[in-house]
């Protein structure tokens, strides 16, 4: 298991500069190598280290840090540190790690980096094969719902979007719309979590059923739904597994 990762910040502001630096020094496992205020101070001296992990600004005198990001010949892991949420998508195509918006917590910084940590160690162990007869995985496949005095089986596959109408639930399938008495919390519960993602506070989506996403904006068939500034960072990251 790789014992540390070295890494850099890259911002312009001095607290924000400081509060990283009490965060990382927390974390056994990381390792600052260097600070400095702007990209273009920072350039060489990445290529010369080669660190593990970069933490970046996005707004920067000079250069930003998106604009930063391709010109990078050997690219380590980064986790983009910024006010701004709406940066989230084009992030997500610049293949970066993490998405903190500031003020983040260390609760919040830590479960980012010990995530990463785990992937990079869990690259370098050799693969242990073991003969062992897996047992088939069965994806659920429906769930029951109370509708007006009934109880009504719904297909997971055949679900599209969700929509909360104060204290019901519409359920937007390939077939039919659903009413049912529920919160957002007590149908997440049964559904299967890598499958479906909450967006806004009125919206909960199937992945599988995205159409595409742009400007901060889902496409499912005709509808069109808005992805909330709250439920940006953990619906992108969730993308990422996907």
């Amino acid at each position: 298991m790789k014992e540390k990762l070295s890494c850099y910040i890259i911002d312009d502001e001095h607290l924000a500069q400081e509060i990283l630096e009490e965060y990382i020094a927390k974390v056994p496992f990381l390792e600052l190598k260097g600070t400095f205020m702007s990209p273009l101070e920072a350039a060489a001296q990445l290529e010369i280290d080669k660190p593990d992990l970069l933490f970046l600004d996005i707004n920067m005198p000079d250069l930003d840090g998106l604009s930063f990001i391709p010109m990078l010949k050997l690219k380590p892991m980064i986790i983009l540190t910024t006010a701004y949420d709406h940066y989230a998508l084009k992030a997500f195509d610049l293949e970066v790690k993490d998405y903190l918006v500031k003020p983040f917590s260390f609760e919040r910084f830590y479960k980012g980096v010990l995530r990463l940590y785990q992937e990079q160690s869990s690259r370098q162990q050799p693969e242990i094969k073991e003969v062992v007869k897996a047992e088939p995985k069965h994806e659920q496949e429906y769930i029951f719902l109370k509708v007006g005095h009934r109880i009504q089986k719904v297909a997971i596959k055949d679900m599209l979007f969700v929509e909360g109408m104060k204290d019901y639930l519409r359920i937007h399938t390939s077939q039919e719309k659903i009413m049912t008495l529920m919160s957002f919390a007590k149908l997440e519960e049964l559904l299967p979590p890598h499958n479906f993602a909450r967006v806004h506070r009125s919206f909960l989506v199937a992945i599988e059923k995205i159409d595409h996403i742009e400007k901060n904006r889902i496409w499912i068939g005709e509808t069109v739904i808005p992805i909330s500034d709250s439920y940006s960072e953990s619906f992108y990251s969730k993308l990422k597994g996907v």
